[in-house]
């Protein structure tokens, strides 16, 4: 059986789940709290992050975009990385944007602060943090609002890896309340269209002991 190890609200383990239900690909979730270095997970991969899989062939594969790429290559009936050369360099750029800047700018400050640091019992956000999350997410989200305006998905014509990068890490935030959609009514309105898909739901169902997600979190309507 496919095994993912994740954190459910792991941008890059639902980037994973995503491209998995996607492609119609049957897996099974593993916890791994992170922060308690078990011994045995570190043995598949010593850096102790989530996403790792073991695929039903036996590969263990750990971090997400090389998940992404090799799943794409092995099951290519519902491409997600792009049809052309072009499309390709395309989607590997946004991947790159939201899982490298986006994380580094936005994500790690708010969701590392307010759930992350929470999950691992290491004491109370850091205000200044916080701060700079907030200043940095209005910049994201007039960029991804421009995106969604210029074209039909972000990457282009076709939905890919790119939307499910943007919307793994919009997810994560949004469940703690901190996306302002009212900075862009186009990256609301993709937003709407990528969550409503049904390999949306497992992810929009995931909840956290002591916080309460907002009511349009999980609303397909919104």
């Amino acid at each position: 059986m496919r095994l993912l190890y994740h954190l459910p609200h792991s941008p890059f383990a639902r980037k994973v789940r995503l491209v998995l239900a996607e492609k119609r690909l049957p897996f099974e979730l593993r916890l791994e709290k992170t922060w308690e270095r078990r011994p045995e997970f570190l043995e598949i991969n010593p850096t102790g992050q989530v996403p790792v899989l073991t695929d039903e062939n036996g590969l263990i594969i750990a971090e997400s975009t090389a998940i992404c790429e090799y799943l794409d290559e092995a099951y290519p009936d519902i491409p997600l990385i792009g049809r052309t050369l072009a499309e390709r360099a395309e989607v590997r750029r946004l991947v790159a944007w939201f899982d490298l800047k986006f994380n580094h700018d936005v994500t790690r400050h708010l969701l590392g602060e307010k759930i992350m640091k929470r999950m691992a019992g290491r004491g109370q956000p850091d205000t200044g943090a916080l701060r700079v999350g907030y200043a940095n997410l209005k910049n994201h989200m007039e960029y991804l609002g421009y995106l969604a305006e210029a074209r039909k998905w972000l990457g282009g014509t076709n939905l890919s890896l790119a939307d499910f990068a943007a919307a793994s890490h919009l997810s994560a935030l949004d469940f703690a309340g901190e996306v302002d959609w009212s900075v862009s009514a186009a990256a609301k309105d993709w937003y709407a269209r990528i969550k409503s898909r049904p390999s949306f739901r497992p992810i929009l169902a995931d909840r956290m002991p002591g916080i309460t997600p907002p009511a349009h979190y999980a609303d397909l309507d919104f």
